[in-house]
């Protein structure tokens, strides 16, 4: 994906890294606005058009949670990366429940960032696209009817949980997309049963073994090391 004119609100506080983004994300191709505290990030946020924001959880005047709520009460759809230094699992579900997209724990990897922004800002766009709105799809001997809720191979019935065809429903339906193990644990699970990543992992490899002739050497779920796993053809 070009990032060319994708723009990029981040709200930041700390200096360096705001320095050390902008230079990095500008490098990259994206245009990026910078907005040190809550307040004003939630202003430009609401009035501007952005692609994506970079959102700090702890900053002066109003905290990112409470943007997040607002900016989604408010109807704003904007994906939202948040970006904190907080690394309990809680605080990254209440910010995931609230609306955030995603979430990266300082310190983090330039190359992590940047991927999971890529990721982010093509989900945004699959959305716009037909295959969001599927009702049917096949692919290599398989054959799925998203009305019915089945899968069949070569005609005949594959028998799938709810969850697995949740899952192969959100892979299929953001194909070609590099989704993160939180995004599709937000997407698939929503936190209802406060599952962790590893459940992503574990009902991967139940999928497999019912898609892949051979799930050690995936043909169609493909993981990405340190990231999650994309669906391909």
């Amino acid at each position: 994906m070009s990032s060319a004119q994708k723009r990029i609100l981040l709200v930041e506080d700390e200096k360096g890294l705001v320095v050390t983004l902008t230079d990095r994300l500008t490098s990259e191709g994206y245009t990026v606005v910078h907005a040190q505290d809550g307040e004003k990030g939630e202003r430009l946020a609401s009035e501007g058009h952005f692609d994506l924001i970079i959102l700090d959880i702890m900053l002066p005047k109003k905290n990112g949670f409470d943007i997040v709520r607002d900016l989604r009460k408010n109807g704003i759809s904007t994906p939202v990366l948040i970006l904190t230094a907080r690394g309990q699992v809680n605080e990254k579900v209440v910010g995931l429940k609230l609306g955030a997209d995603d979430y990266l724990t300082k310190p983090f990897e330039m190359l992590e960032l940047l991927a999971r922004i890529e990721a982010l800002m093509r989900r945004s766009n699959s959305t716009l696209t037909p295959s969001s709105s599927l009702t049917s799809y096949s692919f290599g001997p398989f054959t799925i009817d998203f009305n019915k809720k089945e899968i069949r191979r070569k005609g005949k019935l594959l028998k799938l949980s709810a969850k697995e065809f949740q899952l192969l429903e959100y892979f299929i339906k953001n194909r070609g997309i590099a989704l993160s193990r939180e995004a599709i644990l937000n997407n698939v699970w929503g936190y209802n049963s406060m599952p962790t990543t590893r459940t992503v992992d574990t009902h991967v490899t139940w999928l497999r073994r019912k898609l892949e002739v051979n799930p050690k050497f995936p043909k169609y779920i493909i993981t990405i090391h340190g990231f999650g796993y994309k669906f391909v053809e």
